[in-house]
Formats: C-alpha cells, structure tokens, sequence
C-alpha cells in the first residue's frame, strides 16, 4: 500500500429516532426496549471499530440531516450523510467515494459481535481480492469491502436487484460479481435483527 493510500471503513448507521429503529425486534420487544437496544448496539460497534489507527474510520448516517447531531454518536466518530437512493445506491456511493483513496470496507452498526480483529482480517483479503463479504448467519451480510480503484461501472451495479431482508440478500450480490473480478468471505457473524438474536448477544456481553 503506498502512502498515500489509506485502509477506509464506514459504518452505516440509522439515526436512533424513537420508533424508526429496528422495527422488527420492536413488535417483539417494545418501541422503548429496541431504540435503547440500537443505541447499545451503534455504541459497542462504535467503540471497538472506531479511532482505530489501521483505518479511517467514518460513520454515515440516514436520514442524512442526522449526520451532523454530534449527541446520538460517541465523541471520536467523524460522521457525515449517507447519499439519497435506496440502501444500494447509498452503499455505491459510499464505497465509490471511499475506494478513491484506498481498499473501503462498510459494516452495520448492529453487528455487536463484530471485533476490529474482524475487520483486519477483512482488509487483509482485500490485498488479495478484489470484493470481500462478511456473511451473517441469516443470509445477509454484515461486511462488505471493495479494492482501492475497483472501475466505478462494476460498482454502480455491484447492489442490481438484490433481495434486501431476505436469506438472498448475500447470494444476489455475490452474483453481481463478475468474472475475472476476485471475491472472499470474512467470518460469518450474527446481526441483531430480533429478540433471539438480541438475547444471543445479552448473554455474551
């Protein structure tokens, strides 16, 4: 890696409003119970992955007014707007201004479990590869990571009709990765998308 190149992570995150977080686990646990449960979720990942100094670390946020209120995040975070679209686009962008200046990974801020040893191995695959994932165990995905000047026209369809919230969600992006481009897999993790899997991690912590 020259030095002008610098390992890029973000961290998508919902701003926490009250009732517009989680709202699976909500109808399951209560409004109150999942938005405290998010902000736990947001600060765990935030003060394993964030000012670490293997990385830039920044935190995108939506809706992107947001982004800004420096009261919702830990005090080291550099956050700044996730772009308009649906979740694809803004993860396109994310990853497309990021890989300008060296291999960008993105991770979502309800992966608790998530350590910056996760992430290390993950930008270590990137010297290799040209995608990595991280896959979570209900077919989604809590990692995704681009080389540095992957050709903006494969990440512009890099997220082309993926089935987001489903058990596809990992398959149909792995298959927007054409040949010759290279991919590998991360550890696969658990985010937390409902009571079982808040309970799973409650009795870790």
């Amino acid at each position: 890696m020259s030095p002008t190149t610098r390992r890029q992570l973000i961290v998508f995150a919902r701003a926490p409003q009250y009732g517009a977080v989680k709202t699976r686990l909500a109808r399951q646990i209560g409004a109150g119970a999942a938005w405290r449960s998010y902000q736990d979720m947001t600060a765990t990942v935030l003060r394993e992955v964030a000012g670490v100094p293997l990385w830039q670390s920044r935190l995108a946020v939506t809706p992107p007014a947001f982004a800004r209120r420096a009261r919702f995040w830990a005090a080291r975070s550099v956050s700044e707007p996730q772009a308009h679209g649906d979740l694809g686009q803004r993860m396109a962008a994310a990853l497309t201004a990021a890989s300008a200046r060296g291999p960008a990974i993105i991770v979502g801020s309800d992966i608790p479990a998530m350590t910056r040893q996760h992430v290390r191995d993950a930008f270590d695959l990137l010297a290799r590869h040209d995608v990595v994932f991280g896959p979570a165990v209900d077919g989604g995905y809590w990692l995704i990571g681009v080389r540095q000047g992957l050709p903006a026209t494969v990440l512009a369809h890099l997220f082309d009709g993926v089935r987001w919230s489903t058990a596809s969600a990992l398959e149909d992006t792995v298959q927007n990765v054409r040949h010759p481009r290279t991919l590998a897999y991360a550890a696969t993790l658990r985010d937390v998308d409902d009571a079982d899997d808040l309970a799973l991690w409650r009795g870790r912590a």
